[in-house]
């Protein structure tokens, strides 16, 4: 029999993967072997179970060994139960049926007479006890944490904070256990009796605070600030200094546990206001240590009600955390400041320089939260300072901060732009350097912002047609300029002066026609942009003078009437046939009237690209149903099936929420709309090809088309008592209110998110359940991400199993988005006010 020396002398020895998998095969073999002979020698069984945890190590087949370490368990010798065990923490897990002959060996160790023999036994239960082991054993670990011993009492405090994650019900049995555990003198069993007494705490609070266990252990707050300030400033303690700082491990602890009985607790706060700023004004900050015990005591500030003396006294020491040479501190001390920026907005400004010099930091890390952070700093009275920084950052910056960097930059200038002309200036600025980066959504505000700026329209062309003529490899920049141009390429062709050092130069209608093909024979012309310079030239016919120049942009018309993308084809077809009839095409190119304005910003994605095209021929999408249309009953388990939600297929997501909130369920009676008067529209169909007229719309569900695509926002509905909004959420940031509207089958709910945050929510949802009496169906929600102040929509539709609209509306709403990368889920019970 090898010993497990040799053996590892054999692995280690392996030239190849082949000869390792050749030396681990034999030696598995070996062992099997040796298990079936039923050998009675422990030093053969622990020899054999130590090679099988080597096995482990290098993630080998140790299962046929399981056995055998319960074996070693039943071994009076110390020897064999320690390996047993260890093989039992890692060969087990709470999952295998085996796992249940361990705890007759587990009963009877820890009554054992030896403390050792206890302490393996209770550190093999606080990492694999099951339910069952734990409803099992939890009188035996209830006894041995009133012991005496300090070894045993510290390893049963923590076994026990196991058996009460396990099974919630048995936490009654050690809260007094507790309290006792935390006036110990010993600082190891004060430490395991924080970490019982926090975690307690904190599964209370995930469960509602229904037992009250925060209220029962916040007495016990004066005698921790006691323990915290004798640590704080006691001298040199031989047995639990750690670099000059007195047991640093157990302040930490003190200040977590503050953290959980303060937080939203003004009297418990008031008691810990003093030995917070003791510790964070007195703690040695030069060492690592120190400013780990800082760190808890930044946390436990800014989550607690402290007075805002104390708050700025928490940000200062994340101030000076960013000027440390250690990177790991930095990056905490960014990560913390992006979750304080939002309470102590004007403390943290004062570390703006140290903020931004963060952006140039070689470890990309930082980077990234400096960056986050600096979002976040900005406001009306620093967003040009702050904007220009970012700028600069923006043309160094790496490829993977471009996307994110232009949306940041797009909506802050949306939010605080001081005027439109820094506007504009600063969004040019932005699709020169990284126009490729550029989302749909912020090139479609830019749009929106140039067609209500009359008095800069000029000057925008001028500079975008400057700009695309020196770089048409961005294609933000590219598709940008193709709109501005094609929509008011006569204002390009005037010219002017702007600045006393700036003189426009003249732009002939040569000039753009020559740019139009230098870019579709370069090799940046994708379809889009093909797209956009296909319609920008069409527009361009009815705002040119030159006949030549018209002729040229006809005839590059016409090559596009066999290109092989189906789309470009269609644009060059139908643009072509306009030709024949002037009069209609000016009508049909007219400049486009001002958009109007929208709430969410994020909504205006793909709006250059669906206004690149005149005429029919784009598809519609329908109303896309999620996963959670048809959710499972969470108030009893209904496995009734939920009604569809679905839209017509000429109808749109707008449609869908006009009629939730009033508009008729069922459709008009055949006849009973006239069709309406034909218009220069129908004309100009008839043109391509449409000869039957479409489909009458019922006036009431009608919308205005905006500039920049698809649907306008629904028409405001009058709000009467019956309908009107009702609040069910205000929390971090998120506003939720819930309007019902009734007809005869159903109640339609539709709820109306709105970020009042200065922050960025991501991810947002909303998931209902209702009683087994009701079924219920979801839409999607309109936007998942919103902006600071914007907006969006989720309709819902709620009827009784008998086909009637319930009496009352009684809703579990699941709430969840994140804010700054922090994810939250909040759950609320709402019942409709009679």
């Amino acid at each position: 029999m090898t010993s497990l020396k040799q053996f590892i002398r054999n692995v280690r020895a392996a030239k190849t993967i082949a000869d390792e998998r050749a030396v681990v095969q034999k030696e598995s073999a070996a062992i099997r072997s040796s298990f079936r002979e039923e050998s009675h020698d422990s030093n053969v069984r622990r020899n054999n179970v130590a090679k099988l945890l080597y096995l482990f190590t290098l993630g080998e087949r140790t299962h046929f060994g399981q056995i055998e370490c319960l074996k070693l368990l039943a071994s009076p010798r110390f020897a064999d139960k320690r390996l047993g065990y260890l093989g039992t923490m890692l060969l087990l897990d709470e999952n295998q049926e085996v796992l249940t002959l361990v705890t007759n060996s587990l009963k009877n160790d820890l009554n054992h007479s030896n403390q050792y023999i206890v302490g393996l036994a209770l550190v093999t239960l606080g990492n694999i006890a099951s339910v069952e082991m734990s409803r099992d054993l939890f009188p035996e670990v209830e006894t041995i944490i009133s012991a005496s011993n300090p070894y045993i009492k510290r390893k049963a405090a923590l076994c026990a904070m196991r058996i009460c994650r396990k099974v919630p019900d048995l936490q009654e049995h050690f809260l007094e256990k507790a309290k006792l555990l935390l006036s110990d003198r010993n600082h190891g069993v004060l430490l395991c009796g924080l970490t019982l007494v926090t975690g307690l705490c904190e599964a209370d609070e995930a469960e509602g605070g229904e037992q009250g266990v925060v209220e029962m252990f916040r007495p016990l707050v004066p005698a921790l600030v006691k323990v915290l300030k004798s640590l704080a400033s006691s001298g040199y303690a031989p047995e639990h200094d750690v670099n000059g700082i007195t047991d640093p491990f157990l302040q930490v602890k003190i200040l977590r546990l503050f953290r959980v009985l303060a937080r939203g607790d003004a009297q418990t706060s008031e008691q810990i206001n003093d030995i917070l700023a003791q510790v964070a004004t007195n703690t040695d900050a030069s060492k690592n240590v120190g400013n780990s015990i800082l760190y808890e005591a930044v946390l436990t500030i800014l989550e607690i009600e402290a007075d805002s003396g104390l708050r700025v006294l928490g940000v200062n020491i994340l101030g000076k955390f960013l000027s440390n040479k250690d990177n790991n501190i930095r990056y905490v001390a960014l990560n913390t400041l992006i979750k304080v920026v939002a309470i102590e907005p004007t403390a943290v400004q004062r570390h703006r320089n140290t903020i931004l010099e963060c952006l140039r930091d070689a470890d990309v890390s930082i980077r990234r939260r400096a960056l986050d952070l600096s979002f976040t700093l900005i406001n009306e009275g620093n967003v040009r300072v702050l904007v220009r920084e970012l700028l600069s950052f923006l043309e160094i910056a790496d490829n993977e901060f471009k996307p994110v960097m232009t949306t940041q930059i797009g909506l802050a200038a949306d939010r605080f732009a001081p005027n439109k002309r820094w506007h504009i200036d600063t969004m040019l600025r932005v699709l020169k350097l990284a126009g490729s980066f550029t989302k749909e959504q912020i090139l479609a505000s830019f749009v929106r912002l140039v067609a209500t700026s009359p008095e800069l329209q000029r000057y925008t062309a001028q500079k975008l047609f400057a700009a695309l003529k020196e770089d048409i490899t961005q294609d933000g920049l590219t598709l940008a300029a193709t709109w501005v141009i094609g929509e008011f390429g006569d204002s390009l062709l005037r010219g002017g002066q702007y600045e006393e050092e700036e003189l426009v130069k003249e732009v002939k209608e040569s000039d753009i026609v020559d740019l139009f093909f230098t870019i579709l024979s370069s090799g940046y012309s994708g379809q889009i942009v093909t797209q956009y310079i296909v319609t920008a030239a069409i527009k361009l016919t009815t705002r040119l003078s030159e006949p030549a120049q018209i002729e040229r942009i006809r005839r590059l018309l016409q090559s596009y009437q066999t290109n092989l993308d189906v789309d470009i084809q269609q644009r060059g077809v139908e643009y072509s046939n306009l030709f024949a009839y002037d009069q209609i095409r000016k009508g049909v190119l007219e400049k486009m009237p001002p958009p109007e304005a929208r709430e969410d910003p994020q909504l205006l994605g793909d709006a250059p690209k669906k206004h690149a095209k005149v005429s029919g021929g784009g598809k519609k999408k329908a109303t896309k149903m999620t996963e959670e249309d048809s959710l499972l009953d969470l108030m009893g388990g209904s496995d009734l099936p939920a009604p569809a939600v679905t839209s017509s297929t000429n109808g749109s997501h707008g449609l869908d929420l006009l009629d939730m909130i009033g508009g008729s369920t069922s459709p008009p009676p055949q006849g009973a709309s006239t069709a309406p008067p034909r218009s220069n529209v129908d004309s100009i169909m008839d043109l391509f090809g449409t000869t039957s007229p479409p489909p009458a719309v019922p006036q009431s569900t009608t919308t205005s088309a905006s500039l920049l695509g698809g649907l306008a926002s629904p028409p405001p509905q009058p709000v009467s008592p019956s309908n009107a909004p009702h609040d069910v959420y205000t929390k971090n940031g998120l506003h939720i209110a819930l309007q019902v509207q009734r007809n005869a089958q159903t109640a339609n709910v539709l709820a109306h998110f709105r970020n009042i945050a200065s922050t960025h929510l991501t991810g947002v949802s909303l998931l209902a359940a209702v009683p087994k009496s009701q079924r219920l169906a979801m839409a999607s929600i309109s936007a998942t991400e919103l902006g600071p102040g914007a907006s969006a929509t989720q309709g819902m539709r709620v009827q009784s199993v008998n086909g009637a609209p319930p009496a009352k509306l009684k809703l579990r709403l699941k709430v969840g988005f994140q804010v700054d990368g922090r994810p939250i889920q909040d759950q609320v019970d709402w019942s409709e006010p009679v």
